[in-house]
């Protein structure tokens, strides 16, 4: 069984029991970092699995699962941004640009028009195995209008056999007519029980801890808790209950820059719960309030919402992290 996937075990079973009316387009949404994903890979498997038993999980053993667990599958597609993608890292300096031209863009963050136009032939030819044919497109709501445009028809007109797994974290964000196409199938965060006896058999050290800052997403916890991240959240907690966060150091990339702004603004709810006599959400160790009053914790939280967005962008670090910083409620040691 996987080991991702025993944290969405119930609404796997769910999804697998009603396979007989298996609609052509299926809309998991949820939180980040609880499972999704991996969700929708188990289930791709199970519809593609050429064995499948009674107890409603693939075998893992026929052609078709060891097909879907080594990637290449002929029958099975998964379209993400090309900064998430599963292909081979480039060999070094492949990446060099050649004398005279420009240098390679970054991967993109948004699936392109390209990616979806391509499954028009994967999509109306025939199974290669006899069976379905399945598409997951993750995260979908990083599909631009033109993109979305481009899903749509395939949406409005299935073709036979064709099974949809859009998989989404913000699931607002897509076109009401994606959504209206699809059956919606709300994943919600496990168990917290389970998911810190599933955070400690992956090494997790106070897996609860881990989970509350994550905000019950097992997966994220994991991330978060990983030796690199867990020192530099850890360094960020310091700075903090020392009440000197202009200390924080940024990191290099995109990611690093929404690690920072998320748990900047896990803290300001904390410090806004903490100053009105209440138990902390996301595990901050006695959040230090500084003498802020609440309105401006939750006003500071509101506002780091907003440098959400901006922190996808290729920012310099330093100026975005003295920017959330300079705005950083009460005063400093």
């Amino acid at each position: 069984m996987d080991k991702d996937l025993i944290i969405q075990e119930k609404t796997y079973h769910r999804l697998a029991g009603q396979l007989e009316r298996l609609p052509h387009a299926l809309l998991l949404h949820g939180p980040r970092g609880i499972g999704k994903l991996q969700l929708a890979e188990r289930f791709a498997r199970f519809l593609l699995c050429e064995a499948r038993g009674s107890d409603l999980d693939p075998c893992e053993r026929c052609d078709g699962c060891r097909w879907s667990l080594a990637g290449n599958h002929p029958d099975l597609r998964i379209v993400e941004p090309d900064a998430m993608s599963r292909m081979p890292a480039p060999e070094e300096g492949d990446e060099e640009p050649k004398k005279g031209g420009k240098a390679k863009a970054k991967p993109s963050l948004e699936i392109r028009i390209e990616q979806v136009r391509a499954l028009d032939d994967f999509v109306h030819v025939g199974s290669h195995r006899g069976a379905r044919r399945v598409i997951i497109i993750h995260p979908a709501e990083n599909m631009n209008l033109p993109t979305a445009n481009a899903l749509l028809k395939n949406l409005e007109e299935p073709p036979p056999a064709a099974v949809f797994l859009l998989v989404a974290h913000r699931p607002a964000r897509l076109l009401p007519t994606i959504r209206s196409r699809c059956v919606q199938v709300a994943v919600p965060l496990p168990e917290a029980a389970a998911a810190v006896h599933w955070l400690e058999t992956q090494g997790v050290k106070d897996a609860a801890g881990w989970l509350a800052f994550a905000g019950g997403a097992p997966l994220r916890a994991l991330l978060c808790a990983s030796d690199e991240r867990g020192a530099r959240i850890g360094a960020w907690r310091r700075a903090l209950e020392s009440g000197t966060p202009d200390a924080i150091e940024p990191g290099g990339d995109r990611e690093e820059m929404e690690f920072l702004v998320d748990f900047l603004q896990k803290h300001a709810l904390d410090a806004a719960l903490a100053s009105a006599g209440l138990a902390p959400k996301y595990g901050s160790r006695a959040p230090r309030t500084g003498g802020a009053s609440l309105r401006q914790w939750l006003a500071y939280a509101r506002e780091l919402g907003r440098h959400r967005a901006l922190a996808r962008h290729p920012l310099n670090p330093r100026l975005f992290t003295a920017d959330v910083l300079g705005q950083f409620p009460g005063p400093r040691s």
